[in-house]
Order: structure tokens, then sequence, then C-alpha cells
């Protein structure tokens, strides 16, 4: 479950669905959904290790994880069984 989104327009999409604000545009706001749908009903981390999401583990304390929106975008996470906390939506690259 998702306790906690970092992101403020991420947080407007995963409570409305409103995606004005977000980021990315078209088919990048649907994978969002899907991602956060995926990470909602995970309870562990290793649930989002889905194809194509290209989840992996980040370097650095605490323990974060990311999967793939698009070739810039990324939702990283941290977990706090059972919850995921700390949700954001980064351009990492």
């Amino acid at each position: 479950m998702i306790r906690a989104i970092q992101n403020k327009a991420l947080r407007r999409y995963f409570e409305t669905g409103k995606a004005d604000k977000l980021p990315v545009q078209g088919a990048a706001v649907a994978r969002v959904g899907r991602i956060l749908l995926a990470l909602d009903a995970a309870t562990k981390p290793e649930d989002m290790n889905l194809p194509g999401y290209h989840f992996h583990g980040l370097e650095g304390t605490p323990q974060r994880w990311s999967v793939r929106v698009t070739a810039n975008y990324r939702i990283t996470f941290a977990w706090d069984a059972p919850d995921a906390i700390d949700v954001d939506l980064e351009d990492y690259h």
C-alpha cells in the first residue's frame, strides 16, 4: 500500500486522477497510473519486478527502489513494511 507520496503532482494524480500537473504526457501518464496501482497492491518491493518496469535497487541509505516510466523518468520509493513510502516521480538521468 502507498502510505506517502513526496511529489505533489504525483499525489494529486493518485488521489484525484488529475494528470495536468505531471511532468509526463500521453501514454506515460497511463503508465504512471499502472505503476501506482501495482505499487499500491505490492506487499514487498520485489512485487514491482514486473516485465518492462526495469525494477532495481538504488544505492544509498535508506534503501530506495526504482521503476521506469519513460527513458528519463522513474518512480522511486522506499519501503516501510508493509507500505511504500516517499514515492516520487524523478528525472534522475
